[in-house]
């Protein structure tokens, strides 16, 4: 899209917007098509956010429906959660821990603190839209060619008790407005974060009790349930379409897979399959807002992320059972025909629950230790290189903080290799018996 037509169909923007948009069109430019359009081929995705990203929930299930359900595994992922963070205080960080991983994409969430935690006021939304500003031109001088700006969260309804849940709900919605209008200036993508947590509590609370938490007992920090709304609006910031492969037994015939999945063998009405596309599998209980399938049936996580879908042909009765791994399920001739989800249907326990929750347990390790990686070291030697231009003595010092980053760096290597070796193909065997 040129400025010219951009201006043709839009009303006159401020001068100030023109310059920041202008800014960024040429990284906006590059971007390429993909499957995920944020994530060009090898992305380098590095997540930054607050302390509610740096609990490194959202982002570990980021990491694990990346790289093992759309089968990325030419995409790396770091955490850059920083606890008390304000989107100034990333745009401060940004350039120097950044340089660490040298990202190619950026997720942002921030919000929350810049609130204030008090009602939304005209000089809140100011401070926070010139912070962004200020992080988003850091992005752009260093290379970044796609970023996913997200809204802040929400906080819990009955827990949050400082001003009142409406009354900061109405703050951080407003500052995701703002995030938006500044991702269609520099013509980037946004991630509603807010949104999809404010309807998971409406539609939850009334079915498991309004003490129920989806943003925390503490009200902002969430817990794996409410984690999990976040990695699916920011993985839908990312351009994932949602389908994990298609499954087509016959009744009469061979079976046949999408790719990701592979036939072993086949006979009428079944299938013994090996897949190294996982379906996203969820753990705890359905009423426990420590695991993350409690939420599940309040958010569209399965419809629009998570289809391994099952088709069945030329099935001879106006019912079938199917039977996947240990569980068994009904389902109608139509809706067999149709194909249903099993990663919906089965979402108790899969096959594929046992290698994706040590997958899962393998990231968090690793982004562990990315906390310890940033904070405790690339952040806290910041100064030292323009001090070395002054002081001999620090210039001495450069060639050992240098052999030092680079062993850390060997080391997060190490551990995203020792966390992708467990990612092997998973066998399982669909029977379908008509009834």
């Amino acid at each position: 899209m040129t400025i010219a037509t951009r201006a043709a169909g839009n009303p006159p923007m401020k001068l100030a917007a023109l310059v920041f948009f202008l800014a960024f069109l040429p990284a906006a430019a590059l971007a390429a098509p993909n499957a995920a359009p944020n994530l060009p081929e090898n992305a380098r995705l590095a997540v930054a956010g607050d302390s509610i990203t740096e609990r490194k929930l959202y982002t570990k299930f980021m990491e694990a429906y990346i790289v093992a359900c759309s089968g990325r595994t030419d995409v790396s992922v770091f955490q850059f959660g920083w606890s008390g963070q304000t989107a100034g205080g990333f745009a401060d960080r940004a350039a120097n821990d950044l340089a660490a991983f040298q990202p190619s994409t950026v997720t942002l969430c921030f919000g929350m603190n810049d609130g204030g935690y008090q009602p939304f006021n005209e000089s809140i939304g100011k401070r926070f839209e010139d912070s962004m500003k200020r992080g988003l031109i850091v992005l752009r001088d260093n290379g970044i060619k796609h970023i996913v700006v997200g809204s802040p969260g929400a906080v819990d309804t009955f827990y949050f008790n400082r001003t009142g849940g409406g009354d900061y709900n109405h703050n951080l919605a407003q500052l995701g407005k703002i995030g938006k209008k500044l991702a269609g200036e520099i013509q980037q993508s946004f991630a509603d974060v807010h949104q999809p947590m404010i309807d998971a509590m409406l539609k939850a609370k009334p079915v498991l009790g309004k003490e129920y938490d989806v943003c925390g007992t503490d009200g902002y920090h969430p817990n794996e349930n409410g984690h999990l709304v976040m990695a699916y609006a920011f993985l839908k910031g990312l351009g994932f379409d949602g389908d994990i492969g298609t499954i087509t037994v016959d009744m009469n015939g061979n079976a046949k897979a999408t790719e990701g999945h592979k036939v072993v063998s086949s006979a009428p009405g079944s299938a013994e399959l090996e897949s190294v596309r996982y379906p996203f599998c969820f753990q705890g209980n359905e009423k426990s807002p420590s695991g993350t399938l409690s939420i599940v049936p309040f958010i569209p996580f399965n419809a629009e992320l998570n289809r391994y879908t099952l088709k069945v042909a030329n099935l001879n009765a106006a019912k079938a059972r199917v039977e996947w791994g240990t569980q068994l399920n009904e389902f109608t001739k139509e809706q067999l025909a149709a194909g249903v989800n099993l990663a919906a249907e089965f979402a108790a326990r899969t096959p594929f629950e046992g290698v994706f929750l040590e997958y899962l347990n393998r990231v968090a390790a690793k982004q562990e230790f990315e906390t310890y990686y940033i904070k405790e070291v690339i952040n806290k030697f910041r100064m030292l290189s323009p001090s070395a231009k002054a002081d001999p003595d620090v210039a001495a010092v450069l060639p050992a903080l240098d052999n030092l980053r680079a062993k850390l760096a060997a080391r997060h290597k190490a551990l995203d290799d020792k966390a992708r070796e467990v990612l092997q193909p998973v066998k399982h065997i669909i029977t379908v018996t008509p009834l």
